[in-house]
């Protein structure tokens, strides 16, 4: 197949890519900037210019494909309600070019809009959409898709990680570096699931080939891991000490990290696995933490 992939140039996309080669298929990869651009062509990557904030960019592009992935979003979380409701307009560009065919779209969401009640394990088969997570845009916007007779996928991700990054965990690292001591907020008992990015990567690709509309998968290789062992294992990898702070202290220690900081994200993968044959062999979370690049 030919596929259009949004974010191409980005951490999980860098990823998605030679995973789809290597099965294959061709790769039309977004990008925005020159350098971007360059990074693709040697990669062997079939380049088309455009941007989220040009809707009609992304529409031609995905008219060239047999199937879209899309993974661009605006990690901006100051501003994370207006980059949701931008991931929803993009979504909903995506989608024009792929009305009245079966080409898939693969969109990308989180583990936490499967999340039944609070503090329960998140699964595939519940969309909860009455949720206050402003992501609740991105898969309202696939399900508005779907409606109109697209082939839509949702992939929702729990925290990403290689020794580079690891999702929402990288920024609790940057502040830890910034304030020279890591913390949680206080036992630190939430928890976050996760997902080596080379096993992300083979789930896109395998939901891409097997696409069923209307199917959500979870990324997920671990269940749940403590906000206070992740804290610890920053601590150590950095050298710096690790402390509970009072929730009401969050804000000012965390800043837009202290929403997410509490949020128990637990998410199940069982019915990916089945539905897919997806199976995780990467590292751990923690074990990619202990081996932290720093530069």
């Amino acid at each position: 197949m030919r596929i259009f992939v949004t974010g191409a140039t980005g951490f999980i996309g860098s990823a998605v890519i030679p995973e789809l080669q290597a099965a294959g298929h061709q790769v039309i990869g977004l990008t925005r900037s020159a350098e971007g651009a360059d990074k693709l062509r040697a990669q062997g990557v079939e380049v088309h210019h455009g941007t989220l904030e040009d809707p009609e960019t992304l529409t031609r592009g995905a008219e060239k494909a047999d199937a879209v992935i899309h993974l661009a979003f605006d990690h901006d979380f100051s501003d994370f309600p207006d980059n949701c409701r931008k991931d929803a307009v993009a979504i909903a560009a995506l989608g024009a070019a792929l009305k009245g065919s079966d080409r898939p779209l693969l969109i990308t969401s989180a583990v936490g809009m499967g999340t039944p009640a609070p503090g329960e394990m998140a699964r595939e088969d519940v969309l909860n959409l009455e949720q206050r997570n402003p992501r609740t845009a991105s898969e309202r916007a696939g399900q508005d898709l779907l409606h109109e007779g697209v082939n839509v996928t949702a992939i929702r991700l729990s925290q990403i990680h290689d020794t580079r990054r690891q999702g929402l965990v990288s920024y609790l690292i940057d502040i830890a570096r910034a304030k020279g001591e890591a913390v949680y907020v206080g036992d630190g008992e939430a928890r976050w699931s996760a997902c080596h990015i080379d096993d992300a990567a083979r789930l896109y690709r395998l939901a891409a080939e097997k696409a069923t509309p209307g199917a959500r998968y979870n990324a997920v290789d671990e269940e749940g891991i403590r906000i206070r062992d992740i804290t610890q294992a920053i601590g150590e990898s950095l050298k710096l000490p690790v402390r509970s702070i009072a929730a009401a202290a969050a804000g000012e220690e965390l800043g837009a990290m202290a929403h997410f900081a509490v949020l128990d994200m637990k998410a199940s993968s069982a019915w990916t696995r089945a539905e897919l044959g997806w199976t995780a062999s990467g590292p751990s979370l923690l074990d990619d933490l202990a081996a932290m690049r720093h530069s």
